[in-house]
């Protein structure tokens, strides 16, 4: 349905899978033109905290930073955000994210998925509304920093839920 976040990758760069046994953590990016929110899945891949932004320099510098990341985390995959428009069409950020994604699993060598990112700015803003922290001049560059985090939260949530009911579905394998 048009206007819908739908719950399934749009694209991945793929390497050798994490076991189902140990999944290893899984780290998100919320790709922005100044900011780079990173969230991060504890070692189990069961929980989501927000790990940090990170001011963009350039392409290559940002991306060899990331890739610090994931090696000081033992990250096992990765999800960027793709901004679509309401509409589903790819919007006019969505390119960086799929050069970005490929670049990053190149260089880090994991699997990298491309996952909508609809509405996550929209909805990190209104929790950060909900939990008091709302808009004020004095907290507005660490309200900036905050939201690119907890969209990058929101991205990663959506992903596992989407994963969890994807092997929901998938009949189990019976050996006799």
């Amino acid at each position: 349905m048009d206007g819908e976040r739908k719950d399934e990758p749009v694209e991945s760069h793929q390497s050798q899978s994490p076991s189902r046994l140990n999944p290893g953590r899984i780290m998100a990016l919320d790709l922005g033109d100044k900011r780079i929110g990173i969230a991060l899945t504890d070692p189990l891949g069961y929980t989501v905290q927000p790990l940090m932004t990170l001011y963009c320099k350039t392409p290559r510098a940002d991306l060899k930073s990331i890739a610090r990341l994931v090696r000081k985390h033992s990250v096992v995959e990765a999800v960027v955000g793709k901004p679509l428009h309401i509409s589903g069409e790819p919007s006019r950020r969505a390119q960086k994210a799929e050069a970005f994604a490929a670049e990053l699993h190149a260089e880090a060598g994991i699997t990298v998925h491309l996952w909508d990112e609809r509405l996550t700015s929209w909805e990190a803003n209104q929790l950060l509304n909900q939990t008091g922290r709302g808009r004020s001049p004095t907290g507005q560059r660490s309200r900036k920093q905050i939201i690119d985090q907890v969209a990058a939260v929101l991205i990663l949530e959506s992903f596992l839920q989407a994963r969890e009911i994807q092997r929901a579905r998938e009949p189990e394998s019976h050996s006799e």
